[in-house]
């Protein structure tokens, strides 16, 4: 696999070298479903590195269902074992949300149509589609990345902040940005036109002008 990787990218992990990695973290002995994790083809998402972490390894991360406990697993390989996956768009994932989700789904892939970008999910909604385990409860929050090829427009975000408004769960997620960073659209939607927002990255963190990442009216591009 090529080691270039964005934040939120899906890779499945060669069983053999899934299994190595295992032995040598004692800490996720007895822990369920990790064992056959790659022999079944599950997904890892790619998260952002921390301090101490090289570039000769991609990190990872895999959240447990809430009934075996949520936790949140951390964890690298080297490029070489991982194999890329499609991302699955929030249209192919709407079947397996609860029905009282559907009609803010409806209306989230008619805003999508509307802006001509295909969101797709990163939470519970993703996993529970991607592994066929219960990830998905009553208080569970629709997460959703919204990858866009220049800067976001004003009416996208107003847009979620009225789907937001009269959903029945809490509508979270980021805006991907071209050069790779993801900026929370809430906070984005919020802040100030001269205000900055913090953008998050695989190795870094920065803080970025509102202005050059919001398209208004009249406003087609950046700066």
């Amino acid at each position: 696999m090529r080691a270039e990787v964005a934040r939120h990218d899906l890779v499945t992990a060669d069983p053999g070298a899934w299994g190595d990695l295992l032995a040598g973290r004692r800490d996720l002995d007895g822990l369920p479903h990790l064992a056959g994790w790659a022999r079944a083809g599950r997904p890892l998402i790619v998260r952002r590195r921390v301090p101490g972490e090289g570039a000769e390894r991609v990190p990872l991360g895999l959240p447990l269902p809430p009934i075996d406990g949520k936790r949140r697993i951390g964890l690298s390989l080297p490029a070489g074992v991982l194999s890329p996956v499609v991302a699955p768009s929030l249209a192919e994932t709407a079947s397996v949300a609860p029905p009282d989700w559907q009609p803010t789904l409806a209306a989230l892939l008619t805003l999508a149509d509307d802006h001509g970008l295909t969101p797709r999910p990163f939470g519970a909604l993703l996993w529970q589609a991607v592994t066929g385990l219960t990830y998905l409860a009553a208080g569970s929050d629709l997460d959703l990345l919204w990858p866009c090829q220049g800067p976001a427009p004003a009416s996208l975000l107003d847009g979620l902040a009225r789907i937001d408004a009269g959903a029945p769960m809490r509508l979270d997620g980021e805006i991907l940005l071209p050069d790779g960073g993801g900026v929370q659209w809430r906070e984005l939607h919020e802040a100030p036109e001269g205000g900055t927002v913090l953008a998050k990255y695989l190795d870094r963190v920065a803080m970025r002008g509102v202005g050059e990442l919001v398209r208004r009216a009249g406003n087609d591009g950046f700066g």
